[in-house]
């Protein structure tokens, strides 16, 4: 059965009305169907990626925007809590080029189902799930038919074309929501719905035998995380990154060593996985690989590779991948393990309203685990 395409951005597709009890400009769906909340009548509240540039710029903005209404096959979704991904810096500071003006990032998003549009019947309101970075595909072509839903040339994306979780609501594509394990707070959640997930698929394509040795360059929401996943399966863990308050969280979580991100292996690696969104660290990477090593690339961003030496990076049969986003089979299996595996969530909280903050703490490597932005039980700023 085709999944049909989620719309590029969340649009208000009724038209607006002005609403009787109060004279605000609002979509006629609320003025049928009645707000969900009665804050509702002074819209939603939202960070915009404004002006893509420097962090120090300031390129997110808070607004205020009508309220959203859910479509047919969507939910709207009351938001809770989101995990602050670099991939939002990327896009903020125009390392992505936002894909609508004025698009709201945020892809970890933990909420409360609000309400369901026409079709939607996975779940009810006051339901608790989470919203990811992968938002829709059309369900057709040959990569989804294959199971590489990740792959999809007509995919669309939490945060980039749909407007994400920086915010007090968002809706959400029935089919490509995830309900979410017990034993993990709120704040816990939300970095495992992209850093969590991208990190295990990371993991897959990185190929790490029973009992083998794993590198992992950056560690930060997403490689800590995967580390845990990786020792879980019975590898040994060696990190290599620049923070010291980094390479201290991972001793903590019982890696086998941590270094610098250029000092040399310990040992011979089977495989690696480069987290940090810098091309220099490949040919480091592939160094300390063994014979017959794969090492995956996470990010959807990363600066320029270097020269790499055939016989030093490459030869042996050494492997060299991408890792480009994840499928809900993805998801549902990292989610399942997590639980199971009890892994251990280290996040920063940030309110609401400090946003900014929290990307520019980001980029100077200021967070310990992963940032979380917080919004209060009633969906304001905290």
């Amino acid at each position: 059965m085709a999944i049909r395409r989620a719309p590029r951005v969340c649009g208000f597709s009724n038209p607006l009305r002005r609403s009787p009890c109060c004279g605000r400009i609002v979509s006629r769906y609320w003025l049928h169907h009645g707000y969900p909340r009665a804050r509702y009548r002074r819209g939603v509240r939202a960070w915009i990626v404004d002006r893509p540039g420097p962090v120090a710029s300031g390129p997110v903005r808070l607004v205020e925007r009508p309220v959203p209404e859910p479509g047919p096959g969507e939910l709207l979704v009351r938001v809770i809590c989101c995990g602050v991904c670099r991939t939002d810096l990327h896009l903020a500071e125009g390392d992505l080029a936002p894909r609508a003006p004025g698009i709201t990032p945020g892809h970890e998003v933990v909420g409360e189902v609000a309400a369901a549009g026409p079709g939607a019947g996975r779940f009810r309101p006051g339901d608790r799930v989470g919203a990811a970075w992968l938002a829709g595909t059309d369900g057709t072509c040959r990569y989804c038919r294959r199971g590489a839903e990740n792959l999809c040339p007509a995919s669309v994306y939490t945060g980039w074309d749909r407007h994400g979780g920086y915010a007090e609501y968002l809706t959400v594509a029935d089919a490509f929501a995830h309900p979410l394990p017990d034993g993990f707070s709120d704040a816990e959640l939300a970095p495992l719905l992209c850093a969590g997930i991208i990190g295990y698929r990371a993991l897959r394509r990185a190929q790490v035998p029973p009992g083998g040795t794993l590198g992992i360059w950056g560690f930060g929401g997403s490689a800590h995380l995967a580390a845990q996943i990786a020792m879980g399966q019975g590898a040994d863990v060696h990190v290599f990154t620049r923070a010291p308050a980094a390479r201290e969280l991972a001793l903590r979580l019982g890696v086998a060593s941590a270094q610098d991100s250029f000092d040399p292996a310990p040992v011979p690696l089977d495989s690696a996985i480069i987290f940090a969104p810098v091309g220099d660290l490949v040919p480091a990477a592939l160094q300390a690989l063994d014979r017959g090593g794969t090492c995956a690339i996470a990010g959807i961003y990363l600066t320029d590779i270097p020269p790499l030496n055939y016989d030093r990076h490459l030869f042996q049969e050494r492997t060299l991948c991408s890792v480009t986003a994840n499928t809900r089979g993805d998801a549902a299996e990292f989610l399942t393990l997590a639980q199971r595996l009890a892994i251990r969530v280290t996040t920063t909280a940030y309110p609401f309203g400090q946003a900014g903050r929290a990307l520019a703490d980001l980029a100077g490597d200021r967070i310990h685990g992963a940032g979380v932005l917080i919004l209060d039980q009633n969906g304001t700023s905290g």
